[in-house]
């Protein structure tokens, strides 16, 4: 008998874990990550290293490649804010009402994110098209929303709602609606309510939703090239820049204009990060 046993204690039971140790988890993870997202974005930078300095700067300022920058973040941020007012404005709804049809609505977010973005715009574009249902109706006003910047803002509209809404809807749920009923029993009005007590709450996931629609619309393709109308430096989004220099071979011209969008989108994942790190320490802290 162990010694632990006739001195009358409990043997220390060593903990079963379900996952092999450190060492190896860590090194099957560093090579998968390795083998899926480093190496792959280390070939684009590879190949970018192949153009002098000069010749970057040329490839990535040139006034067309300049014009689909602004596009493509102006439109993006635009598109991003107008998700986060209306995604909010259906997390609320979706929360706290109940309605016929409220499971088919709730159903219907999840359809950008399941819908292929090619089938997206062209549904988009037979939609706002001049010849289509809304589009001839706004028509005869001179309202155009498709074939520029206008359908550009839609389509990235479109893709990045599911976002927002599915990042507030959770907090909404868990919020505590004690401290709005205690709110309403001193006096607050609904507006005063909402700005002070539920507002703080669900703001690093309203945050957090903005950031993750604003990076998703940044690297937007499918859905935007049908109802953009692809017009250099009027409706031309970077990604279609891209491609297009693929197309004419200027693999190295097209690495480079990847690796300024890479640099954008690795500032966002890192901002989103940031914000979900807020978001736990908060809800940490009030727990």
């Amino acid at each position: 008998m162990s010694a632990a046993v006739l001195d009358g204690r409990a043997p220390k039971r060593v903990p079963r874990r379900v996952l092999p140790g450190f060492n190896i988890t860590l090194g099957f993870t560093l090579f998968y990550l390795s083998l899926i997202v480093l190496i792959p974005l280390s070939a684009l930078f590879f190949k970018t290293f192949t153009l002098t300095l000069e010749q970057f700067w040329a490839a990535v300022s040139s006034p067309r490649v300049v014009a689909s920058y602004q596009l493509t973040f102006g439109a993006s941020f635009l598109a991003a804010v107008v998700n986060a007012v209306f995604g909010l404005l259906l997390a609320w709804v979706l929360v706290r009402y109940q309605f016929p049809g409220k499971k088919l609505v709730d159903t219907l977010v999840d359809l950008p994110f399941a819908l292929p973005t090619a089938v997206a715009g062209i549904s988009l574009t037979a939609l706002l098209a001049s010849n289509g249902w809304v589009g001839s109706l706004l028509e005869p006003y001179g309202i155009s929303l498709a074939f520029n910047r206008n359908g550009v803002v839609i389509a990235l509209i479109f893709i990045g709602l599911p976002f927002v809404v599915r990042t507030v809807q959770p907090v909404l749920e868990d919020a505590e609606k004690e401290l709005e009923e205690a709110a309403a029993c001193l006096g607050a009005s609904r507006w005063q309510t909402f700005r002070h007590v539920i507002f703080p709450t669900i703001a690093p996931a309203l945050l957090t939703g903005f950031a993750m629609a604003f990076a998703r619309a940044i690297g937007e393709y499918g859905s935007v090239i049908f109802i953009a109308g692809n017009m250099p430096m009027v409706s031309e989004i970077t990604p279609l820049i891209i491609i297009g220099k693929l197309e004419q071979y200027d693999y190295a011209g097209a690495t480079a204009v990847a690796v300024v969008m890479l640099g954008f989108s690795f500032v966002m994942l890192m901002v989103i990060n940031a914000l979900q790190a807020w978001q736990r320490k908060r809800n940490g802290a009030s727990s």
